[in-house]
């Protein structure tokens, strides 16, 4: 295979992650979070009946968070994606059928086990080994920054079709036809789930993980030149070779003998630099399931209609595209961790601008600009909180079973952020509501700023001392 055929293959193997990595996730949150002002009136349920959905996912996503890492530490991505993709897309066809509250909560307990135990930690180390030993931040960025472009196109894209599905003045369509078309959105996010399984199965070929036990160099070490790019960790579809093109014979999966499920998980749970980093995760992740907000906030505050508030949503998605993937590039100038440190600034900046009520009313210009910047840090943090593991010194061998330790402390809030904005809302209609939930919002994302600063400290002992 010549450089060029390799860095094809390596590109197009980062774009099916991406692809991947946001069609998992389009039906249980994509389609609230830019249409849910719409999937309210249209399955005639509260904010509340949707976050406890979203916190019954949560809870099953909690178990399946730990379960899942030894699994991606032993089993190839490939198999574990498609499966996902497949089994969370089929679950679109019973949310076409408008399920009443009860058979919503089962179904999105359902997408708890689908989207997590079979695909996130299998994502996360074929990200992780992709990027090698100098490109942590790069891998982790342009996943997240893909993932939010294909999200972006794909929520434009069906608010386009919504609108298309509306009479002309969509203010004045019935029930009727609002749910016609919003069933409509439904089978596209539903079509292009599966269509990602796809993907995954005929392009990621069928490799195991390859156990090894050491850290990727420290950064410091990185930025000299220690390796070049996917040189010290294998891309997750292409297999470890040597010169004349045979994969060596040492090569041992990471379950084998050598790391067995239960030992990578204790050894995880030893490193300090994996709690913090599951703080920094669960305060970002508070902060991200508030964009769930941001088409309703423009709705309250603003006096925008269904479409125009959806576009607010799909915004926001653009904005992920870029700040996640800026993100990621930068991390590997500066420090994944420096770069943590001042996205939280800028999300307590941008959301206590909210909290405080400042913007309402004003011009509207004022608070989209707010949004896009809030929007900036929250995607700027899901772009690089995942390079912390190469910054944080965990083994390669151990990605899967830190992944989920991470994620089982970082997640939380799809358990209790749902239900928290639901009794927010509704016991607080109109603006008020919303200044409650970005003061949520900002007391974690103090604590993160802290937890962030705190991991620097420990991550620069643990290279000074090694």
């Amino acid at each position: 295979m010549t450089q060029r055929e390799r860095a094809g293959r390596r590109s197009l193997i980062i774009l099916i992650l991406m692809v991947a990595g946001e069609g998992a996730f389009l039906l249980p949150f994509v389609v609230a979070r830019v249409f849910r002002p719409t999937m309210l009136e249209v399955f005639g349920i509260t904010n509340l009946e949707l976050g406890t959905a979203f916190s019954l996912y949560g809870i099953v996503a909690m178990v399946s968070y730990l379960a899942g890492g030894p699994l991606a530490d032993r089993y190839p991505a490939r198999r574990l994606m498609a499966a996902a993709l497949l089994a969370t897309g089929s679950g679109g066809i019973v949310l076409a059928g408008i399920p009443s509250p009860g058979a919503m909560n089962v179904l999105w307990a359902f997408w708890g086990c689908t989207s997590i135990l079979l695909f996130w930690a299998a994502m996360i180390r074929a990200a992780r080994e992709w990027g090698g030993a100098s490109m942590q931040g790069r891998a982790y960025g342009l996943l997240d920054g893909g993932r939010g472009l294909i999200g972006a196109l794909v929520a434009s894209l069906a608010v386009a079709v919504f609108a298309l599905l509306l009479p002309g003045d969509a203010s004045a369509s019935t029930p009727e036809e609002r749910e016609s078309a919003f069933r409509a959105v439904i089978w596209v996010f539903t079509a292009l789930t599966l269509a990602g399984a796809a993907a995954v199965w005929i392009i990621i070929p069928d490799n195991r993980p390859v156990a090894q036990s050491g850290a990727a160099p420290p950064l410091d070490r990185q930025r000299q030149g220690a390796a070049p790019a996917g040189a010290a960790l294998p891309s997750p579809s292409v297999p470890a070779e040597t010169a004349a093109g045979h994969r060596p014979r040492d090569s041992t999966p990471a379950a084998g003998g050598r790391w067995p499920a239960l030992r990578g998980v204790m050894a995880a749970m030893r490193m300090p630099t994996v709690w913090l980093q599951g703080v920094i995760v669960v305060c970002s992740y508070t902060a991200y399931k508030a964009t769930d907000d941001f088409s309703l906030l423009a709705r309250d505050a603003l006096g925008y209609g269904d479409v125009a508030a959806s576009g607010i949503g799909a915004m926001s998605l653009w904005i992920r595209a870029v700040a996640a993937a800026a993100a990621g590039f930068l991390g590997d100038r500066i420090d994944a961790s420096r770069v943590v440190v001042l996205s939280f600034a800028a999300l307590i900046v941008s959301c206590g601008l909210i909290a405080v009520g400042v913007l309402t009313p004003g011009p509207a210009w004022m608070l989209i600009v707010t949004i896009a910047m809030a929007s900036a840090g929250i995607y700027a943090l899901r772009g690089v909180y995942f390079a912390l593991l190469a910054e944080g010194a965990v083994p390669l061998a151990f990605t899967g079973s830190a992944t989920g330790i991470v994620s089982v402390a970082g997640f939380t809030p799809d358990i209790f952020m749902g239900p928290l904005m639901g009794v927010l809302l509704d016991r607080s209609p109109g603006v008020a509501g919303h200044q409650h939930v970005f003061a949520v919002v900002v007391a974690f994302g103090v604590v993160g700023l802290l937890a962030s600063l705190a991991f620097r400290r420990v991550a620069r002992r643990q290279r000074a001392g090694s």
